[in-house]
């Protein structure tokens, strides 16, 4: 079916040309190396809940962390050891995400969790619910140790937010603070 510019084709479900279509559209909206969602998708989530907060006044908060002293991890350990931490972290986090909020990878050595429905107060818990948790998990690379810490920094809807962006700066602010302010920690303050 021709929509203008746009083709629609229906394909059944027994048909391989339906799971191979699946197959692309999961990868373009899945991080390759983590297996969570990648910042694309991120940001298109983001636009469509922060519109349903904003018509129906319901809260929404955004915690975005980044791993500590990444980069020493691969000049020291290698690529490889920075890979396998990258997954180890979003394997463990992922079992700690509701099925409504969405946890994605949004670049580097950065992660984000939309949380719909989610107040700053409670946000700010999960966000040290996070940092807790990776602080005391052990992460082992080829029988090595890798210590491992994240900084953390929350943000949530408010009636200056007016698009995705503004609520990612404000929390990536927030998470730039957490790293001068000596890692390992999380900052929510306005």
């Amino acid at each position: 079916i021709r929509f203008g510019d746009a083709i629609i084709k229906f394909l059944s479900g027994a048909n391989v040309e339906s799971a191979y279509h699946e197959e692309i559209y999961r990868m373009t909206i899945l991080d390759g190396l983590t297996g969570i969602h990648n910042k694309r998708y991120l940001l298109e989530f983001l636009e469509r809940e922060l519109a349903g907060a904003k018509r129906h006044a319901h809260p929404l908060s955004l915690v975005m962390f980044d791993l500590d002293f990444f980069k020493q991890i691969n000049d020291q350990r290698g690529h490889l050891a920075g890979d396998h931490v990258l997954k180890e972290v979003a394997q463990r986090i992922r079992p700690r995400i509701r099925r409504e909020d969405l946890f994605a990878r949004y670049g580097g050595e950065e992660f984000a969790v939309v949380l719909p429905e989610i107040d700053l107060a409670v946000a700010a818990q999960f966000g040290e619910s996070l940092r807790k948790m990776v602080e005391e998990e052990e992460f082992v690379f080829e029988g090595r140790r890798i210590p491992l810490a994240v900084s953390v920094g929350v943000a949530d809807l408010d009636p200056a937010i007016a698009s995705a962006d503004d609520l990612i700066k404000k929390a990536d602010a927030r998470l730039y603070r957490a790293k001068q302010s000596g890692r390992n920690r999380v900052v929510v303050a306005r």
